[in-house]
């Protein structure tokens, strides 16, 4: 059996910490260095696809959609977007780690299809939140993939997304009608009572990784 081979890594900035990209045929793999587990598999992203799902379906029938999505990762996030929303749309990523993007540009963008070969796809380098903070009246929709949920496991500084400012904030962001969505590893009854005070309608959804029936619970939080 082939076994994995490293062909990039990166740094998160502010923390230090080393991300390895790594290949074994047609599967691709994202590990925090000195760690045994996985952040993310090719193989297994039937969230990661329902994340936009339920959030741009919500959206769809808008004439000009723009929508907002927090972390590239390996891209399905943003494919499935792409997929539910119209040729007018817009659809904007905002990835901290600049090799993501060069890694989704080059061979790791088989795995999804290349989404940012779409004209629809524009990427900001740098904090989701820098988008937030500026946002007023921006988007249509919402997508919050950064971490493994409102307890930040690989940047502390994500966690302020997760905080009342950070849902604050992307309220102000949203349009009137528009749509926030939290991808989360697990359930968090305190987050969903946070967004109920913070005056949203929510729903949380409970999602399976590998696909409808398959794979590891996660919940997605959808917020309106």
């Amino acid at each position: 059996m082939a076994r994995f081979t490293e062909i990039g890594s990166a740094t998160i900035p502010g923390k230090g910490t080393q991300l390895r990209l790594l290949q074994r045929n047609e599967e691709f793999s994202i590990k925090i260095a000195g760690t045994t587990g996985e952040l993310m598999n090719s193989r297994i992203h039937g969230s990661e696809d329902a994340l936009a799902t339920l959030a741009c379906e919500r959206i769809a029938d808008q004439p000009e959609p723009h929508v907002l999505i927090g972390g590239l990762g390996m891209g399905f996030t943003l494919a499935a977007a792409l997929t539910c929303l119209n040729d007018s749309a817009t659809v904007t990523v905002a990835e901290l780690v600049p090799e993501v993007e060069r890694w989704n540009r080059g061979p790791l963008g088989a795995a999804s299809g290349y989404p940012l070969n779409d004209s629809r796809s524009h990427v900001h380098i740098g904090d989701v939140a820098e988008l937030l903070k500026l946002g007023d009246g921006t988007y249509d929709a919402i997508l919050l993939d950064v971490d493994n949920g409102p307890e930040g496991l690989t940047r502390k500084e994500n966690n302020w997304l997760y905080s009342p400012a950070g849902i604050t904030a992307a309220q102000r962001a949203l349009k009137p009608d528009g749509v926030l969505a939290y991808w989360s590893a697990g359930p968090e009854p305190a987050f969903t009572e946070r967004l109920r005070r913070a005056g949203f309608s929510v729903e949380p959804v409970t999602v399976r990784a590998l696909r409808p029936g398959k794979g590891a619970r996660h919940v997605i939080w959808l917020a309106w």
